[in-house]
Order: structure tokens, then sequence, then C-alpha cells
């Protein structure tokens, strides 16, 4: 491929300096059409849902998901370590209720989408007095064009009291995480009936309150077939935008994304050490992607990132996915209302506790259903994130030279071109976005002393993929 190259420092000095500011810098890169600059407003690198995916959140419906959430309360307890054989209470009949709804939403997708209970014996540890079988249900969508690319949502089905070993008292879980698993059933509803480019999966767990067991279990699975998994949310306690002061927050949902890797290798953190990457892991640029197209008006939500693997001290089920060096981070509401999470269902002093259906807000369910499948969809019909992005240094110079692989993919899914992406070291957000064209290597005018760099693929529908942040190349 051609080296497509900017224009020259002067001129990238003086607009630097025209604009007085280092945030909103105005960069020129060269006269050619590959080389424009293309202006946004507030987040140069948003991506406006197209028609067809617009048609797709209209379809989430609250009520289904009220449905969803009131039947999981309904079976008294879904604790790990409660009844697996009984058909009425219990984590067995969830466990049995899921997989015949998501079967029967399977057969809306003409083959494409399979159905299995996963399942394995989880030996004893920590709250895991015996020997118990653990199961995820989990329902895979193939994709058309890049079926091996694969993106993974969860929500986990079990639930707790507030003994976290009790496995008879009554732990509706509605909001933890009824709330999550009815996300997942409705995306796998809207979902099957459409032709993705890449491989979906939608899955409810078992084990988080015990500690994290089902989603380590799947996370190893694709680990060992070394699966090419370039995303994984979970959505951990989405039911409600209503704090425990009573305040509302009804157009927000938190997205955690980590920085420094749970993976990182001793070399990988010297590397990240010596080029200040610390803000731009895999799990930052997915929150990144998701802000861009999902925080928008076909949602009605604002994501609001937070940069931290989890909440303060605690964990989730995207966490095995980050330990094993996949992309994932965490959807969870606003503010959370401890008197419904964790509780035994009791009244004290007039005040009701308790996980229950009455404390969840379906309306809010559905934007957050909304939020996860404008990310999905716009992820499995985009290009993948290019791979093996270097920033060239054997030489000493000012200007920047980044080169890429050419990503694999057909139809929908394959790279018709690049976008170069760049912002101040202070800056959150991508500022500036270079259109070069279908190309492995680009110059541009601009030290990478100064600026944090990124590259992303562009689809021949116009979708873009997440960027991908350069390391270098010797």
């Amino acid at each position: 491929m051609s080296e497509q190259t900017g224009t020259s420092r002067r001129t990238v000095l003086a607009a630097a300096a025209a604009a007085g500011t280092a945030g909103a810098v105005g960069l020129e890169a060269g006269p050619a059409a590959a080389g424009e600059r293309r202006s946004r407003a507030a987040h140069p690198t948003a991506q406006a849902p197209p028609r067809e995916l617009r048609a797709l959140l209209r379809e989430i419906d609250h009520r289904r998901i009220e449905a969803t959430v009131r039947r999981l309360a309904a079976f008294g307890t879904r604790h790990t370590l409660s009844a697996q054989d009984d058909p009425v209470r219990g984590i067995g009949a969830a466990r049995d209720w899921i997989l015949a709804e998501l079967r029967r939403h399977a057969r809306a997708s003409g083959g494409r989408m399979s159905v299995e209970l996963q399942s394995y014996v989880q030996e004893p540890g920590p709250r895991i007095p015996e020997p118990t079988r653990i199961t995820n249900v989990v329902a895979t969508l193939r994709g058309t064009a890049a079926p091996d690319r694969i993106y993974v949502v969860s929500g986990h089905y079990d639930s707790r009291a507030s003994d976290v070993m009790d496995a008879t008292s009554d732990a509706p879980g509605a909001d933890d995480d009824a709330s999550g698993v009815a996300v997942v059933l409705e995306l796998a509803r809207v979902m099957a009936t459409r032709r993705l480019g890449a491989t979906v999966v939608l899955a409810a767990v078992a084990g988080e309150e015990q500690g994290l067991y089902g989603a380590a279990h799947l996370a190893e699975q694709y680990k060992r077939r070394q699966a090419d998994v370039q995303a994984m949310f979970t959505n951990d306690i989405v039911g409600s935008p209503t704090a425990d002061d009573g305040t509302r927050d009804p157009r927000t949902v938190r997205l955690f994304a980590e920085g420094v890797p749970s993976s990182e290798t001793p070399e990988e953190a010297a590397v990240r050490r010596s080029v200040g990457g610390e803000n731009d892991s895999p799990a930052r640029q997915l929150a990144r992607f998701v802000r861009d197209v999902a925080d928008n008006d076909a949602t009605g939500m604002r994501v609001r990132v937070v940069h931290r693997r989890d909440r303060y001290l605690r964990g989730g089920d995207h966490i095995p996915f980050l330990e094993r060096a996949y992309p994932a981070a965490r959807f969870t509401e606003p503010a959370e209302d401890y008197a419904h999470q964790h509780q035994d269902v009791r009244v004290v002093d007039g005040k009701q506790y308790g996980d229950l259906p009455e404390f969840c807000d379906f309306r809010y369910i559905a934007r957050v259903a909304r939020v996860n499948a404008a990310t999905l969809w716009s992820l499995a019909q985009a290009p993948g994130t290019p791979r093996g992005v270097r920033i060239r240094t054997a030489a000493l110079t000012n200007d920047t030279e980044l080169v890429w692989e050419r990503g694999p993919g057909s139809g929908l899914a394959e790279p018709a071109g690049y976008e170069v992406v760049w912002r101040e070291t202070t800056a959150t957000d991508w500022t500036e976005v270079v259109d070069v064209g279908d190309v492995t290597r680009h110059t541009l005018a601009l030290s990478k002393d100064n600026v944090f760099f990124g590259v992303r693929a562009v689809g021949r529908s116009g979708l873009r993929s997440p960027v991908a942040f350069p390391t270098p190349e010797r």
C-alpha cells in the first residue's frame, strides 16, 4: 500500500498557534481528499445511528423486560447453591426458563442462533463449600461476514440474600441481576432476526455472587480456543436510576473501563510507562467507542465512562475477561440503592428492604438495552479493530509515521479504508480525525511527543471500528 503523508510541520504549527488552545487545535492534514481532516462538533469520532439501527432500537420493549424481571424474581431464590432440580424454585428452575426463552428467540434466526448449556463442576473454594455444578446459558448468533470475530454481552442470573452463603431464603434479585439478564434476553429477541457481520454471544452466567465463577469459565473456554473476542460487556445492576436518597438520573448509565490492563505483563508495563499509555488500554478504547455509537438521541441515554475497572473495591463478570487480555467493561446504573441490593426481604421501621421488582424502572432498563444494542450492532457490522498498529521510532524525527496491518473480512465487515485519530495528552477523547484511505501507513507532521495517536478501520457501510492504540516499533 502507498504511504499517505500530511502537510508540512510549518502549516501544523501555524494552525496550532492560530487556534490558541491545545484542546481546540485546528490541524491541517494536506490537500488530498484522503488526507482531509473531517470536522465534527462535540465528538469528532461519533457515528450517527443508521436507519437500520434506529429500527432495531425501536423494537426493544420495556414491557417484555418487565415480564422477564418479574419471572426471574418469582423463582424465590436463584442462589448458586440453591436447588438445581426443583421445577419451581431455585437456580435450576431459573436456568431452565432462560434456556427455553433463548431457544424460543433462536427459532426466528433461520438457524444462525444456537443455544447451549455450558456446565462444569466447581470444586470447593471461597463461597463454594462443596462441589457445585455451575451452568451458563449461552446464545451464539453467528456472523455472516466475519464469524470468527466475537462480541460478548452478559448478565448473571444467580442472586443472593444478606448472607452470601444463605441458599434458602428469598433472594429475588430483581436489580442484581435479573435486570442484566432481561437486557440479554431482549437483545437476543431483537437481534435474532438480523444478519450481523460478526458473531454476537448473549450469555446468562451463574456463580457471580460466589466469585465470578460462571464468567471465568466462559472466558477460559474462549481463551483455550484462542477465540478472537474483541469486546465483552457485562450488565450488572442496571435496573434503576434512583439513588438511596431518592434522587433520579434516568438518562445516564455508568460504564466502568480500566486503564492499566489487568493482564499486563512486565514487558508491556515498561512500554506503557515509556509512552504514557495509562488512558489508552483496549478497555478505554472500547468505552470511547460506546460513547461514539450509543450516547445519542436514538438510545436516549448519556454514557458516563468511569475510569476504574469497577466500583470502589468491587468487581463483576467482565474481570475474568480482562484477566485473559480480552477488552471488557461493565454497565451499571448511575447510583445504587443498597437497601435493595444484597438484602434479606424485610420491613424495618416501615422501610422495605430487599431486591424486589417494585424498585426497578423497566423503561430505564429498556434504555440500557438500547445502549447495548447500539454498541453490539455497530461493532458487529463494522470492521474489526486494526491489528499491529505501530509508531516507527528507528529514526529521530518530529514527524510521526504510523503503520498497521490490513484486517480480514468480507462484505460490510471488510475495511474499505482507515482513519488516524489524535488528541492532546491532557484530553480524554479523540479530538481530530484524518481519513487516510485504503493504506497501511500514514505520516503526520505532528510530534509523537506531544499528542496521542490511534487508528480505526472504516467499513464499506461507513461504520467505524474501535480505535487501536499504537505501540512503538524500533
